[in-house]
């Protein structure tokens, strides 16, 4: 399945502007600084027009972007100590996981998304492979395949749950075996550093999220709701999937249980200019925000999650039931 992203995008653009337009009526210029937001590589495309819509309302905010894979952003911050205003993460429970207590207290849900196989029209059967066959596919001879590292990137560790659960959907012993060796060693640090592999011939297929498949107008093969990790009513199926991560300390680790992907953010405890982070996730989940959202392929999840709203900042409650 093959979409194009470019004409859905410019015209909810078109009405993301107008909604800026009619909810300031004038420029506000009173916020100022510098503004670090460590997003994962799945979250660049929204968040960089969320921020460009944003500076249009406080041209005097400075916004540094760093992308990667949501463990690795948020490890900036709690291990090597890199100033960030904002988390944005591809999977909630890395907040609690890695950032609480030391770090943060809450984070909020927002968005969701699902795994699919992206490929292009030059890789090998990508007139044959479908949601039916593609465990078979992947496992023909000089098929090349690709994924992203679990200890960095949640779309790594995703993707091997999807395999185990592909194992028990399909009732195909060793299936997940099967595939974990015949992926090899190619594997990147985030799964949007598969693109260009897919791009240049040097990969057939990579498991990505969706909406960056069709952000960047690849072909993918949609799997099964049991199997794609989108659907909270298979919570219970997917949960018999788990993944070992590297954990906060060295050596520890940390069971990761499958279950539906959502997004989440928050504001780490220790960041000097709360103030411009409060407002740049104000504005994320305002209605420009969500639509910015929904034009780049992510499902706003409306109203917010919080794991306790008593801790939000005051103007981010309302978000939230």
């Amino acid at each position: 399945m093959k979409f194009k992203a470019s004409a859905i995008i410019i015209s909810l653009l078109l009405v993301v502007g107008s909604l800026a337009a009619c909810g300031e009526s004038e420029t506000d210029t009173e916020l100022s600084g510098t503004l670090q937001i460590f997003n994962a590589g799945s979250l660049t495309a929204p968040f960089e027009q969320i921020s460009e819509e944003f500076n249009i309302l406080h041209p005097n905010v400075e916004i540094l972007a760093e992308a990667g894979g949501s463990a690795t952003t948020i490890r900036k911050v709690t291990e090597l100590g890199k100033e960030c205003g904002v988390i944005g993460s591809a999977d909630y429970l890395l907040i609690p996981e890695l950032m609480f207590p030391d770090y943060a207290d809450w984070y909020l849900i927002f968005a969701s998304n699902q795994m699919v196989i992206a490929y292009t029209d030059s890789s090998q059967f990508a007139s044959e492979i479908s949601s039916d066959n593609w465990h078979e596919v992947l496992q023909r001879e000089g098929v090349t395949y690709g994924r992203s590292d679990p200890d960095q990137d949640p779309c790594g560790y995703r993707t091997l749950m999807v395999w185990q659960l592909a194992e028990i959907h399909y009732n195909a012993a060793g299936l997940y075996d099967s595939l974990y060796e015949a992926a090899g060693d190619l594997m990147r640090p985030k799964s949007v550093d598969l693109i260009a592999l897919l791009e240049s011939g040097d990969l057939d297929y990579a498991f990505e999220y969706s909406s960056v498949a069709q952000q960047q107008n690849l072909n993918y093969v949609e799997l099964p709701p049991e199997i794609n990790l989108s659907d909270v009513t298979f919570e219970d199926f997917y949960a018999q999937a788990e993944v070992e991560i590297a954990g906060a300390q060295p050596g520890e680790t940390i069971a990761m249980t499958g279950g539906a992907i959502v997004y989440a953010v928050t504001i780490p405890s220790n960041f000097p200019r709360t103030e411009l982070a409060i407002a740049w996730v104000d504005f994320m989940l305002s209605d420009v925000g969500m639509a910015i959202l929904e034009a780049n392929f992510q499902t706003p999840i409306i109203p917010a999650i919080t794991n306790d709203k008593s801790l939000l900042p005051e103007s981010l409650q309302k978000y939230v039931e």
